[in-house]
C-alpha cells in the first residue's frame, strides 16, 4: 500500500512539473522577460549569424519570421550563401524593416512567434509599437552587439543562449570572444600607443564621391580599441564624410576601405562572400588615383587595406580587431592569423564556410 501511494505521488509530481523551468532573462535594455521554455518559434530581427552560432544546428528551423531587408538587402551574398546551405530560409515570413518603417506588426503577429529577438536599434525604432507584440502575447528580448563593448557582446551572447536553451554553446562562444579580445588588448597595452594615424572610408560610392568615415563606433571604435589614431575623431560625431583636403592634411599612415556586397554599386570595393580578389584589388586601385593620395604615407608604404563592413558588431568581429591590431603592431601579432581565425570560426560554429575576401592588403603583398 505504501509503495502504491509513493508511486502515485511520484506520478503526480512528474505530471505537475514543467519540462523546463521558467527562464528569467534580463535583456540588453535591462528589461526583465520570462519565458516558459526555450523559444521554438522566433521572430529574428538581426544578428542572424550570431543567432545561428549560439543556437546551433537547426537554428533556422526555429525561425518563423525574419526582418529580411536588413539581411538580404545589406549583405546579399552572405544571405545567398545561407540560402544555398539552408533553402528554407528563403521561405520564412518577411516582417519588413523597423528602420525604414516597413515593419508589419500584423505580419509579425500572424506568424505566431513565441519570441521576438530584436537588436536594440530595432526595438528603439519600433518605439510604442513594440507593445502591440507584447499585447499579442509575444515576449520581446533585446540584444546589442552594436554597442561594441566586451561586456555587451558577452551579455548578448548569454541572453540568446538562455532564450534558445543553448547555454553551453553560448558560454563557449563567450569564452572564445573574451579570450581573443583580452589577448589582443594585452598585446596592445604592452606595446603602448602605435603612433600611427588611420583613415577609414566606406568604399561604396567609388573614388569620385567621398564615403562616410567613423568618429566613434564601427571601425572608429576598433581603431580606438587597438591604439590607432583615428583622424576622424573629433571631426565626425558618429559617421559622415571628411573633406578631402582634411584627409590629405592628416597624412594617414594607414587607410582602411570598408567594403561589402553592394551589388548595385558598380564602383564599390566589393568585399565579402564570394568576392573576387582581383576585382577587390582593382576597385581599391581606383581609390588610390584620387588627387594627392599617391603622396600619402599609407599609399607610399603599401598600408592600404580592404575590410568587410559586415564583419563588425558580431561574435566573430574579434578577428577584425586582431587584423587592425596586426597592421599597427606587426611584430606583436606575428603569431596571429586573423583570417585563419575567421575561417576556423565559421567552420566550427556556422553552417557555411567563410568563402570570399574579408580583409586584404592592396597590391601583390598580402598580410
Amino acid at each position: 500500500m505504501i509503495a502504491k501511494n509513493l508511486a502515485t505521488l511520484a506520478l503526480s509530481l512528474c505530471l505537475a512539473a514543467p519540462a523546463w523551468a521558467r527562464i528569467d532573462i534580463v535583456d540588453l535594455r535591462d528589461r526583465h522577460v520570462t519565458l516558459e521554455e526555450p523559444a521554438k518559434r522566433v521572430l529574428l530581427g538581426f544578428y542572424f549569424e550570431d543567432f545561428m552560432a549560439i543556437t546551433g544546428p537547426g537554428a533556422m528551423d526555429r525561425v518563423v519570421a525574419l526582418s529580411t531587408p536588413v539581411w538580404k538587402g545589406w549583405r546579399v551574398r552572405q544571405y545567398e550563401a545561407y540560402v544555398k546551405a539552408i533553402p528554407s530560409i528563403a521561405e520564412i515570413t518577411d516582417v519588413g524593416d523597423t528602420e525604414s518603417g516597413t515593419f508589419s506588426i500584423e505580419t509579425a503577429i500572424a506568424a505566431k512567434p513565441d519570441l521576438a529577438l530584436l537588436a536594440a536599434w530595432q526595438y528603439d525604432s519600433l518605439g510604442a509599437t513594440a507593445s502591440a507584440l507584447e499585447e499579442a502575447g509575444i515576449p520581446i528580448v533585446v540584444v546589442d552587439y552594436n554597442a561594441q563593448t566586451l561586456e555587451r557582446h558577452l551579455r548578448s551572447t548569454r541572453v540568446i543562449g538562455q532564450a534558445m536553451g543553448a547555454e553551453d554553446r553560448a558560454e563557449a562562444l563567450a569564452a572564445l570572444y573574451e579570450s581573443a579580445i583580452k589577448d589582443t588588448l594585452a598585446r596592445v597595452t604592452a606595446e603602448g600607443p602605435s603612433g600611427k594615424s588611420v583613415y577609414v572610408e566606406l568604399a561604396k560610392k567609388g573614388p569620385s564621391e567621398v564615403g562616410n568615415t567613423y568618429g566613434k563606433g564601427m571601425w572608429g571604435g576598433i581603431i580606438d580599441m587597438v591604439g590607432g589614431e583615428n583622424i576622424a575623431k573629433g571631426q565626425v560625431e558618429n559617421w559622415g564624410p571628411l573633406a578631402p583636403e582634411y584627409v590629405l592634411s592628416q597624412q594617414p599612415d594607414v587607410i582602411l576601405l570598408a567594403g561589402s556586397e553592394w551589388t548595385g554599386a558598380p564602383e564599390a570595393v566589393s568585399v565579402g562572400f564570394g568576392a573576387d580578389p582581383a576585382l577587390v584589388n582593382q576597385r581599391m586601385a581606383a581609390y588610390l588615383t584620387r588627387p594627392g593620395w599617391s603622396d600619402l604615407p599609407a599609399v607610399r608604404n603599401d598600408d592600404v587595406y580592404a575590410v568587410y563592413h559586415g564583419g563588425t558588431r558580431t561574435l566573430s568581429d574579434y578577428v577584425y580587431v586582431q587584423y587592425i591590431a596586426k597592421i599597427l603592431y606587426p611584430e606583436a601579432f606575428k603569431d596571429i592569423d586573423p583570417m585563419a581565425n575567421l575561417a576556423a570560426f565559421y567552420h566550427r560554429w556556422l553552417p557555411i564556410e567563410a568563402e570570399g575576401v574579408f580583409a586584404t592588403r592592396y597590391g601583390p603583398a598580402k598580410p
